[in-house]
């Protein structure tokens, strides 16, 4: 198992639809490491400390797992999104939302898509269908995001500067999960 990286590096595209990427991901090399299934996250903050910090606390269930993430504030890039990310696989998704709870964290948003996750040595590939279109998520080295954007003929104009919270919250969806 190769440790991920604390400096999360990614590029989220926005893209017509997720079937054509799958055979053109796997010509670039990618292999097809999760099929597309439900993904269900909720962010956490205690009275917009987090989001005042520009950070993020994040549960996930995908794939048979539970994962919590914190984000750190964004690095200016161009056109890539660079943060600080430290995540962990969660046991029990219930007793660690009530230990949360128990820090003075509620949930603030919840966010559903359709995820499948494509690999190749030096980059990750999520295709993802949500309530509000579809898009291709590229994470790892810059040059190789770069060089995959261009071999999947896709042009920076494609690429979507905000988060997925931000597009809930953009398209009136998400609210805070009922406590």
């Amino acid at each position: 198992m190769h440790p991920k990286s604390a400096l999360e590096t990614e590029l989220k595209l926005c893209i017509p639809a997720t079937g054509p990427y799958g055979p053109l991901l796997a010509a670039l090399g990618f292999h097809e490491v999760t099929p597309p299934q439900a993904e269900v996250s909720t962010l956490w903050d205690r009275r917009g400390e987090l989001r005042a910090a520009g950070s993020a606390l994040r549960t996930r269930r995908y794939a048979g797992q539970s994962r919590l993430t914190w984000k750190g504030p964004k690095v200016p890039d161009t056109l890539l999104k660079i943060r600080p990310e430290l995540e962990t696989g969660i046991e029990d998704l219930v007793s660690l939302e009530a230990l949360l709870r128990a820090l003075g964290y509620e949930p603030v948003l919840r966010l559903e898509k359709r995820r499948s996750v494509w690999k190749r040595a030096e980059l990750e590939a999520c295709l993802d269908e949500t309530p509000f279109g579809c898009y291709l998520e590229l994470e790892g080295d810059p040059q190789a995001i770069r060089a995959a954007m261009e071999g999947l003929g896709l042009a920076t104009d494609r690429a979507e500067p905000r988060s997925y919270p931000e597009l809930y919250q953009a398209h009136g969806l998400g609210a805070a999960p009922k406590s």
